[in-house]
């Protein structure tokens, strides 16, 4: 992405996209929730794709990614209650959304916002201290 070649803190690209969906699916199997593995992965793909709208005119990224997953996920022959769930986990990815409850547990929603919490390496980040995320929203250990 354009807007993020320079940027010094995390940035939200291919790496970022299949990490996320990565940890998701071990959550999955660990909880045991049979949730498909394409779906995660799409998810994993199009959860930050609207991020460009934020920079350009200020959408929040994920609201920005929710628009535009819909057609990409009807061409790409997911269902529509597979389209619902991974445009609802889009929605859901930021912490504003999971603070309000919105989110059920062990649902895509959840595993998914806490894979993308996980997948941000800020224990081994140069710029941790000039990052604006609080420590208690940091990844600071490396989870087993």
């Amino acid at each position: 992405m354009k807007h993020e070649e320079e940027r010094e803190f995390c940035k939200h690209d291919i790496q970022h996209f299949l990490d996320t969906a990565r940890i998701a699916y071990i959550l999955n199997l660990v909880k045991n929730l049979g949730i498909d593995k394409e779906v995660i992965y799409a998810l994993g793909l199009l959860h930050d794709i609207g991020r460009w709208k934020q920079y350009e005119d200020g959408t929040p990224h994920n609201i920005a990614s929710f628009d535009l997953s819909e057609k990409i996920l009807m061409d790409s022959n997911f269902n529509e209650e597979e389209r619902t769930e991974i445009r609802k986990a889009i929605l859901s990815h930021r912490k504003k959304e999971m603070e309000l409850n919105i989110v059920e547990e062990n649902s895509l929603s959840s595993i998914f916002y806490i894979a993308d919490k996980l997948s941000r390496s800020c224990f081994n980040c140069k710029s941790t201290k000039e990052c604006n995320w609080s420590d208690e929203k940091k990844n600071l250990d490396i989870h087993l």
